[in-house]
């Protein structure tokens, strides 16, 4: 007979080779895939510096009518007294740059640049954001529509959005934006031109996401949580809003990300060619419209409100890439 193997205390107490070291001290711990991302997006310096700066942007724009008020500013104020004249340029250098208007006034009314780059803020991020909502939510839901039911609700669906994109987009929002200028719907002023914008920018373009979406769906749709679903008796308006929309929300935050600088820049065009935002209301598309028959003389007063497009536009494409990075790193 074998002969028992004793053991001795030190062995018997000795932790089993399958314990983790670091277990019990909260070393070792899961994580989910939100902090997964934001580790990833952290390492990503320039789309951290492009958030921070939109981030910036948005309280800038959020709080742009309680700075006024509470500095006492007003951006359609005129100071004729910086004006000369003989000229109707700003008196001094520089745009007639001072303490008191750190960016300068404009030629010919003296308003200040700086108060109108504020209060242009808000008008910009609204239309952007209130285009890029519109836009997103018919384009998620069509799409993902499209993309589980197949058939002849796809085809329908795709035929929509193949028709949407051969609109000329750019004509047709000139023409409708000039037509309703006067008033419609029981608005006048800036809310119908701000709705105008929103409508026009956001209704014409939801195919974009909605083919990302369609594209995506065509995939969820065979996954194993989806039949579980419909094994389960789950009807198809619960399949597209709790089980497949929910997974979509990472490439609908990237491309909005990517979407509002788009239509920030689609509403400065817009307002350029005068049919956005009127004046006296400041807009930035509406300053360079203003600032082209001064440019040779005063070229400060185009070039702050082409910096504000530019670096508000960059920030939000730096922060888009890096977003995209961070929820798909097989994008990289």
């Amino acid at each position: 007979m074998t002969a028992p193997i004793e053991t001795t205390g030190a062995q018997a107490e000795a932790q089993p080779e399958a314990v983790l070291v670091g277990v019990d001290k909260g070393q070792i711990e899961g994580r989910s895939l939100g902090q997964i991302a934001w580790s990833r997006f952290k390492k990503d310096k320039v789309a951290v510096a492009g958030g921070v700066i939109v981030i910036l942007l948005i309280l800038l724009a959020v709080l742009s009518r309680p700075i006024q008020a509470m500095f006492g500013l007003d951006p359609n104020a005129l100071h004729q007294d910086l004006i000369d004249p003989n000229t109707s340029l700003p008196k001094g250098d520089f745009g007639g740059m001072s303490w008191s208007h750190p960016l300068g006034v404009e030629p010919k009314f003296g308003r200040d640049i700086a108060t109108r780059i504020l209060e242009g803020s808000w008008v910009s991020l609204v239309v952007a954001f209130g285009a890029t909502i519109l836009s997103n939510t018919i384009g998620a839901v069509l799409g993902v529509v499209a993309g589980y039911y197949g058939g002849r609700v796809d085809t329908i669906i795709s035929r929509l959005m193949d028709t949407f994109l051969a609109f000329p987009l750019l004509l047709f929002a000139i023409a409708i934006s000039a037509t309703l200028q006067g008033g419609a719907f029981g608005l006048e002023g800036l809310p119908l031109h701000i709705s105008v914008l929103i409508f026009v920018i956001g209704f014409f373009n939801w195919p974009y996401l909605g083919r990302i979406v369609r594209g995506q769906t065509l995939a969820l749709r065979e996954r194993e949580f989806v039949d579980a679903s419909r094994g389960m008796g789950a009807k198809g308006p619960y399949i597209l809003f709790r089980e497949l929309l929910p997974n979509l929300v990472g490439p609908i935050i990237v491309y909005s990300t990517l979407l509002i600088p788009t239509n920030i820049l689609f509403e400065a065009s817009l307002s350029f060619l005068g049919v956005g935002i009127q004046p006296p209301q400041a807009s930035w598309g509406g300053m360079l419209n203003q600032a082209v028959d001064f440019y040779q003389v005063d070229p400060q007063f185009m070039i702050v409100p082409g910096l504000a497009i530019f670096v508000t536009v960059l920030a939000f494409n730096l922060l888009g890439d890096g977003l995209r990075d961070a929820l798909d790193p097989r994008s990289r």
